[in-house]
């Protein structure tokens, strides 16, 4: 078995970037060489995990189109197409597998595809590398899939699915991760700067250079959350790919001049490991829920417990915990408690002014409403309780803000009004950088039109635990 790490730039083809291309020169070497590499290696079928196919909360992409197309048309440039076999047999057996390992691989009907504005065509994370390899090797079939948004574990048994689904049908397979590093790494770049733009890419080609696979699920996940990257998935469901054997990594590129990195690494298969990573990651995953709970403050704990007793017994907790503070049981206030599964929301309910005779009884109350009532979500279930991550914020009472100055996203929440339309957002929310930005989706949150109609706007601030 052998894999790739490849960016995914449409800059980088020549037809595209029109002489810009020159800029990633050592990007362009790498992946001439590794386009040599694979012609020598001729594998039969080539899957690509591309984070631009559609994406799923919860379930893996699967192409099951017995042809697969694509073009360049997006980026100005016609005549240059692709058009790809899909081996369905694999397809099909990759579905079962997941299906009887508790996973989901999600077909894109054309119905679907209308609903939700999703593609099967092949998107630039998968057309850039098969631009390169194409160039040297053309006689394969093709898997084209996404990574979903679960967590480590999932992820890594999606790959060993993979694996024994193209093994079954005895090909010679080749699985290409594509995604770019941090999108962060220059003010003058599309995405601006983060601090931990660079830090999470020259930690992560460290890595890679010295061949230290494990020590990739030791990176912080707010590390690479911030640093903005589109390929670390993809790379862990390449290794899953690999249980059961050493790997050894080879980087031939790393290199950023737009501001995104963009590495070119290798992925190959040496002896039997001494050791399940599997395992390793199930283990971790353990260690960090198991330091989250010893770490708990009481609203924490109150929040989890609250879920937990009515998941369990269909009726709220009767009785106040003696761990509660005085101060929980005295005062008043509106109360958001947001939970989250693998790193991803998974409910998230609040009450902007206290409904209960203290902050204890608001949390119980939105604990329960967030695990129970989010509309966006299923009900929380008993399977699902040790696996869940909670915070709990305290608001402050709202109030008027007569210019957009006085706001702040990353200090402030913003209430947005609109005779009986209302929208809440808080404060200090990934992604979330502007003014604008903050006011817009709570204008969305609230059925208002940010750019037509006048709102009223209120700031409130959060007491954070988490």
């Amino acid at each position: 078995m052998v894999g790739y790490l490849l960016p995914h730039p449409p800059v980088l083809i020549p037809e595209v970037g029109k002489g810009e291309e020159k800029k990633c020169q050592a990007t362009l070497d790498a992946l001439e060489k590794v386009s040599d590499e694979i012609a020598k290696y001729e594998p039969e079928v080539v899957v690509v995990i591309s984070p631009h196919a559609p994406v799923f909360s919860n379930a893996f992409f699967l192409n099951d189109k017995p042809e697969i197309t694509g073009d360049l048309a997006k980026w100005g440039v016609y005549g240059v197409e692709f058009r790809f076999k899909n081996n369905l047999e694999i397809v099909q057996e990759i579905a079962k597998m997941c299906a009887q390992e508790g996973l989901v691989a999600a077909f894109v009907s054309d119905k679907l595809q209308k609903r939700y504005g999703v593609s099967r065509e092949l998107d630039h994370g998968t057309l850039v590398p098969l631009y390169f390899i194409t160039k040297k090797y053309k006689n394969f079939e093709l898997i084209h899939t996404s990574y979903c948004m679960l967590d480590d574990v999932n992820l890594y048994k999606y790959g060993m699915i993979l694996r024994k689904a193209i093994e079954k049908q005895r090909k010679k397979a080749l699985i290409v991760a594509s995604g770019d590093l941090s999108h962060k790494l220059s003010y003058d770049g599309p995405y601006g700067f983060a601090k931990e733009g660079p830090e999470f890419d020259k930690l992560l080609v460290k890595l890679l250079q010295g061949s230290n696979i494990r020590a990739l699920y030791d990176i912080d996940p707010v590390l690479s959350e911030n640093a903005a990257e589109c390929g670390f998935r993809s790379i862990k469901v390449l290794l899953g790919a690999f249980e059961g054997y050493e790997i050894e990594s080879r980087v031939y590129s790393y290199e950023g001049p737009f501001g995104v990195g963009y590495c070119v690494a290798a992925f190959y298969q040496k002896g039997e490991a001494s050791s399940s990573l599997l395992e390793e990651i199930v283990q971790k995953k353990e260690d960090r829920l198991k330091r989250i709970r010893e770490n708990e403050d009481e609203y924490i704990r109150l929040a989890r417990e609250s879920l937990e007793y009515y998941v369990r017994h269909r009726r709220y907790l009767d009785h106040i915990p003696d761990y509660v503070t005085e101060r929980m049981l005295k005062e008043r206030a509106g109360v958001f408690v947001s939970i989250k599964k693998d790193g991803n929301l998974r409910g998230c309910i609040g009450t902007i002014f206290p409904t209960q005779e203290n902050i204890a009884k608001e949390i119980i109350r939105n604990a329960v409403a967030a695990g129970f009532y989010d509309p966006r979500f299923e009900e929380v279930t008993e399977d699902e309780l040790d696996s869940l991550v909670y915070d709990v914020d305290i608001l402050s009472p709202p109030e008027k803000v007569n210019s957009r100055d006085q706001l702040d996203p990353k200090k402030y929440g913003v209430i947005v009004r609109k005779g009986t339309r209302q929208g809440l957002l808080l404060p200090d929310l990934e992604g979330v950088d502007t003014v604008e930005e903050q006011l817009r989706i709570a204008c969305r949150k609230a059925g208002i039109d940010y750019d037509s109609e006048d709102f009223e706007i209120e700031r409130f601030t959060v007491e954070r635990h988490k």
